[in-house]
């Protein structure tokens, strides 16, 4: 193996934080396109925004303290880390500046003509000033904290992803001038809607706007000398240190306080702070010109996101209605749905959302929890929503008597808060709580219902590829497997048993799970299909993922293309593999497909000698998947599984399919016409067709 590494040249990786990037890139000519419904685009924008954020907040503050405490190591294309976090501030400022053209020049101008006007100030007659008066006076202004800043009163904290007013004040008594910071109250609109004019327009203004053209109500007497937006970045990323001394959630809950306190890693103002101002932001959070980002306002177009909530449907996409699998259909209309009769008869696969999480997993969860036949119910939980249907289930049934065991992982990054307020309310109900293995997140998406039968204990298993959350579930395109197969609940058994004891397990006959065999796993197949091919057999390999990152998975897939085998690979988000290199990876494929719904499934496809093995589940390719969480795949074995798939994946990859395809230099080159300039296809709509119209016929698969 170490011979055959050897043979692949140095420059076989693309940067995983320029990929990342050029992900977000992506999401921003959704936004830029209008052949795609105004509304969408205005969300598509915020999208970015929000991506952006995070981007911030994790990846390069990550970036910035391993520099800052010498741990930082070259990157996986063998940059220097300093090199790479001035790459990324170049990039990063061309996106922005692109992000807030597109909303000045192309999404703007669109909402004006639709009637949905975002005002400035400077646009409202003296009727809507009054109105606006009005607004501000009992609405706003009782909710305003100015803060000062002068020897009694010290600069103040300014917390992450905060929208301020920066405001310099002359006393015309003593000509002295002050500083002052005003936040935007985050419980308030960010874009205030406006009295009806008549008009028949919508009509907003951006909070700050508002606010900024009353400063004299807020500073009586004083001088008004100059007022602009900012925001700032903090490192909030979590990092905790795990021993037998405390208990990890609180670690955990000592960490979420500090990291409130991070350190600033982006300062976003409006391209007319005075450079005063600007100097007092720099000194006092203790940024660089680099880490200055200057915009046109309004900053934080994150705030787009209310805009989804208008009324207006043609300016959104087509509404979808996810159906109830056919599978889980009663043969009688008239008859109650038994979820129980419906896997014993066969495995059943969901795609959500096209098919419904509520009359699916929610349903299973549910039913188990109110049958008396039920006598254990097991499951993880990584993310979920704030009025968790599945989580009352838990309770309901640890209150029902039965022995219910819930993994909930406190980890779940920028879910930590929410995860232990329902971990605490579990254990209240009687619920066995545990919260994961030590040094590992529990990523994988399991749930285990151990029901008494006539002949026997039987075990009913769902594994999914996203998480118990019936709010995503509409949004993320997932894949699950409901199954009662006895294999997999006696590996399910196995597992949670790991997770909640002692156990430590070898092998497993249809789950592949990580940390210990998932990789070697995978890559075990890989190498088969290259010796398939080497020999002159038939030989394909076909993977669908969020992130292409991790290195031994790479180079597998290099040496199988060496061989000859053919490679597809869609991917969401970051690739770090270069398809299409000669020598090297002329076999490999890469697309990638963005739009209404959020590609979210981790499938993995081997041509096996004919005989198929396909995966499902929860982990991606990176080293944090594969190295620090516990993750899992099944094997699914169902035939018509295994053309639905295959089916799925042909789709993905047709030169018919709207997607973004993957060059050997990086760049994505986004195709979505014909050479006639006819649209291409959309993958989510021809599936939600596809299935809605095989569930109206009631067809099993």
């Amino acid at each position: 193996m170490a011979e055959e590494l050897q043979e692949l040249r140095e420059d076989r990786y693309l940067d995983r934080e320029e990929s990342w990037l050029r992900f977000n890139q992506r999401v921003l000519e959704l936004a830029e396109d209008d052949s795609i419904p105004l509304l969408e685009r205005s969300n598509f924008l915020a999208i970015f925004s929000s991506n952006l954020d995070e981007f911030f907040m994790v990846r390069v503050a990550g970036l910035k303290r391993r520099i800052a405490t010498g741990l930082a190591v070259p990157t996986n294309v063998g940059r220097a880390p300093s090199d790479v976090l001035d790459a990324i501030g170049r990039r990063a400022h061309e996106l922005q500046e692109r992000h807030a053209r597109a909303f000045h020049d192309l999404v703007k101008p669109a909402l004006d003509e639709a009637g949905i006007h975002i005002e400035a100030w400077s646009d409202l007659d003296d009727a809507d000033r009054e109105r606006i008066d009005d607004i501000f006076a009992s609405q706003i202004f009782p909710v305003l904290m100015p803060l000062a800043v002068d020897p009694a009163h010290p600069f103040p904290y300014i917390s992450g992803l905060s929208l301020n007013l920066s405001v310099r004040v002359r006393n015309p008594k003593t000509s002295r001038v002050e500083f002052a910071r005003l936040k935007m109250p985050q419980n308030l609109p960010r874009f205030v809607q406006l009295p009806d004019d008549g008009s028949g327009l919508l009509r907003y203004i951006a909070l700050e706007d508002l606010i900024s053209n009353h400063l004299g109500a807020l500073f009586p007497g004083m001088e008004i000398l100059e007022h602009h937006e900012f925001r700032v970045t903090r490192n909030e990323d979590v990092q905790i240190e795990e021993d037998e001394t405390e208990s990890i959630i609180q670690a955990l809950e000592k960490e979420l306080l500090r990291r409130r306190f991070g350190p600033p890693i982006r300062l976003e103002i409006t391209d007319d702070m005075d450079d005063v101002t600007l100097g007092l932001l720099m000194q006092e959070l203790d940024i660089s010109e680099q880490e200055v980002y200057r915009l046109p306002a309004p900053l934080d177009l994150g705030g787009l996101f209310e805009l989804s909530r208008i009324d207006r449907p043609r300016l959104k996409y087509p509404k979808q209605v996810p159906v109830t699998s056919a599978a889980l259909l009663p043969s009688d209309p008239t008859e109650r749905p038994d979820i129980f009769g419906s896997i014993s008869r066969g495995d059943v696969l969901l795609h959500h959302p096209y098919e419904s999480f509520g009359t699916s997993v929610q349903a299973f969860l549910e039913q188990a929890a109110a049958d008396p036949n039920v006598l254990a119910i097991k499951q993880t939980l990584y993310r979920t929503s704030g009025d968790s249907p599945i989580i009352e289930a838990l309770i309901d049934a640890a209150e029902a008597g039965k022995a219910v065991l819930a993994i909930v992982e406190i980890k779940a990054r920028f879910d930590e808060q929410a995860n232990i307020s329902w971990a605490r309310k579990l254990e209240k109900a009687g619920v066995h709580v545990v919260y994961g293995m030590v040094g590992l997140k529990t990523h994988c998406k399991l749930a285990l219902v151990v029901r008494q039968e006539r002949g026997g204990l039987k075990h009913y298993s769902h594994i999914g590829t996203g998480n118990y959350n019936p709010k995503t579930s509409r949004i993320y395109e997932d894949l699950g497997l409901l199954t009662a197969d006895d294999q997999v609940g006696k590996d399910l058994t196995r597992l949670f048993n790991e997770l909640s004891g002692y156990a430590i397990e070898k092998k497993f006959k249809r789950l592949l799970v990580a940390p210990l065999h998932l990789r070697k796993g995978l890559v075990k197949h890989i190498e088969r299909e290259a010796m398939a091919a080497r020999e002159g057999r038939p030989s394909g390999i076909r993977i669908k993922v969020n992130s292409m990152v991790d290195e031994s998975i790479i180079d597998a897939l290099y040496r199988a293309s060496q061989a000859g085998v053919p490679v597809d690979v869609v991917v969401r988000g970051i690739c770090s593999l270069r398809p299409g290199v000669p020598g090297l990876s002329e076999t490999i494929r890469v697309r990638s497909i963005l739009g209404r719904y959020l590609e979210h499934s981790r499938v993995f496809s081997f041509e096996n000698d004919g005989d198929p093995q396909v995966f499902i589940g929860s982990a991606d390719m990176m080293h944090r998947n594969l190295d620090r969480r516990v993750e899992a795949l099944v094997r699914l074995t169902d035939a018509e599984h295994l053309t639905e798939i295959h089916s799925m994946l042909d789709r993905a990859m047709s030169d018919e399919t709207a997607s973004w395809w993957l060059d050997s230099d990086g760049s994505w080159i986004r195709q979505d016409r014909d050479a006639d300039g006819a649209a291409l296809s959309d993958m989510q709509t021809e599936l939600m067709l596809q299935i809605g119209s095989r569930a109206r016929r009631g067809v099993r698969r």
